[in-house]
């Protein structure tokens, strides 16, 4: 009996994460129509960089983690928007959040995932967003202004494609 109860509390946890996401907050007015914080970063490769030498472009940010059941069911409706959407223009930055570059790249290629991912080990990046919910989105016009943000899962790719549709004509 006691094994059971274990089991169906489990069961219980999880399909709350799913439902939720890592959150239950949608404090998101605040950032519309700002200027997105800029950040430097660096991905996989090494390779650094920072958010304002990305002006000009449409820029969509997904903060996440493989620890996080939510931001692993939303991947593949990112990777599809990856593909679909990076050849008209748009910037795509998913920012790991303090995991290893290790488990990020075995997450990666085990899902068969192609889409970059830059590292915030220390969570410093996420600080600055003020994340306190993992998935987080945000969506940054050619400006720099947040023109969108979505705490928690996306559910398919055209609920972020309406969101895609504020920042690139």
């Amino acid at each position: 009996m006691n094994k059971r109860l274990k089991v169906i509390l489990v069961i219980i946890l999880a399909l709350g994460l799913i439902i939720t996401g890592c959150s239950t907050g949608t404090n998101q007015d605040p950032w519309i129509g700002k200027p997105a914080p800029d950040f430097q970063f660096q991905n996989l490769e090494g390779q650094l960089t920072s958010l304002s030498d990305l002006q000009g472009k449409p820029v969509l940010i997904n903060f996440w983690a493989v620890r996080c059941p939510p931001c692993r069911m939303e991947m593949p409706y990112l990777q599809q928007v990856y593909d679909g959407w990076s050849g008209k223009g748009l910037v795509f930055l998913a920012i790991n959040n303090g995991e290893s570059p290790s488990q990020i790249g075995e997450f990666m290629q085990s899902q068969g995932f192609s889409f970059p991912v830059l590292l915030d080990t220390r969570v410093n990046i996420a600080q600055e967003y003020n994340i306190q919910y993992i998935p987080t989105t945000f969506f940054i016009d050619k400006n720099g202004i947040i023109q969108d943000m979505k705490v928690g899962a996306f559910s398919s790719k055209e609920e972020i494609e309406k969101s895609l549709n504020k920042i690139i004509p």
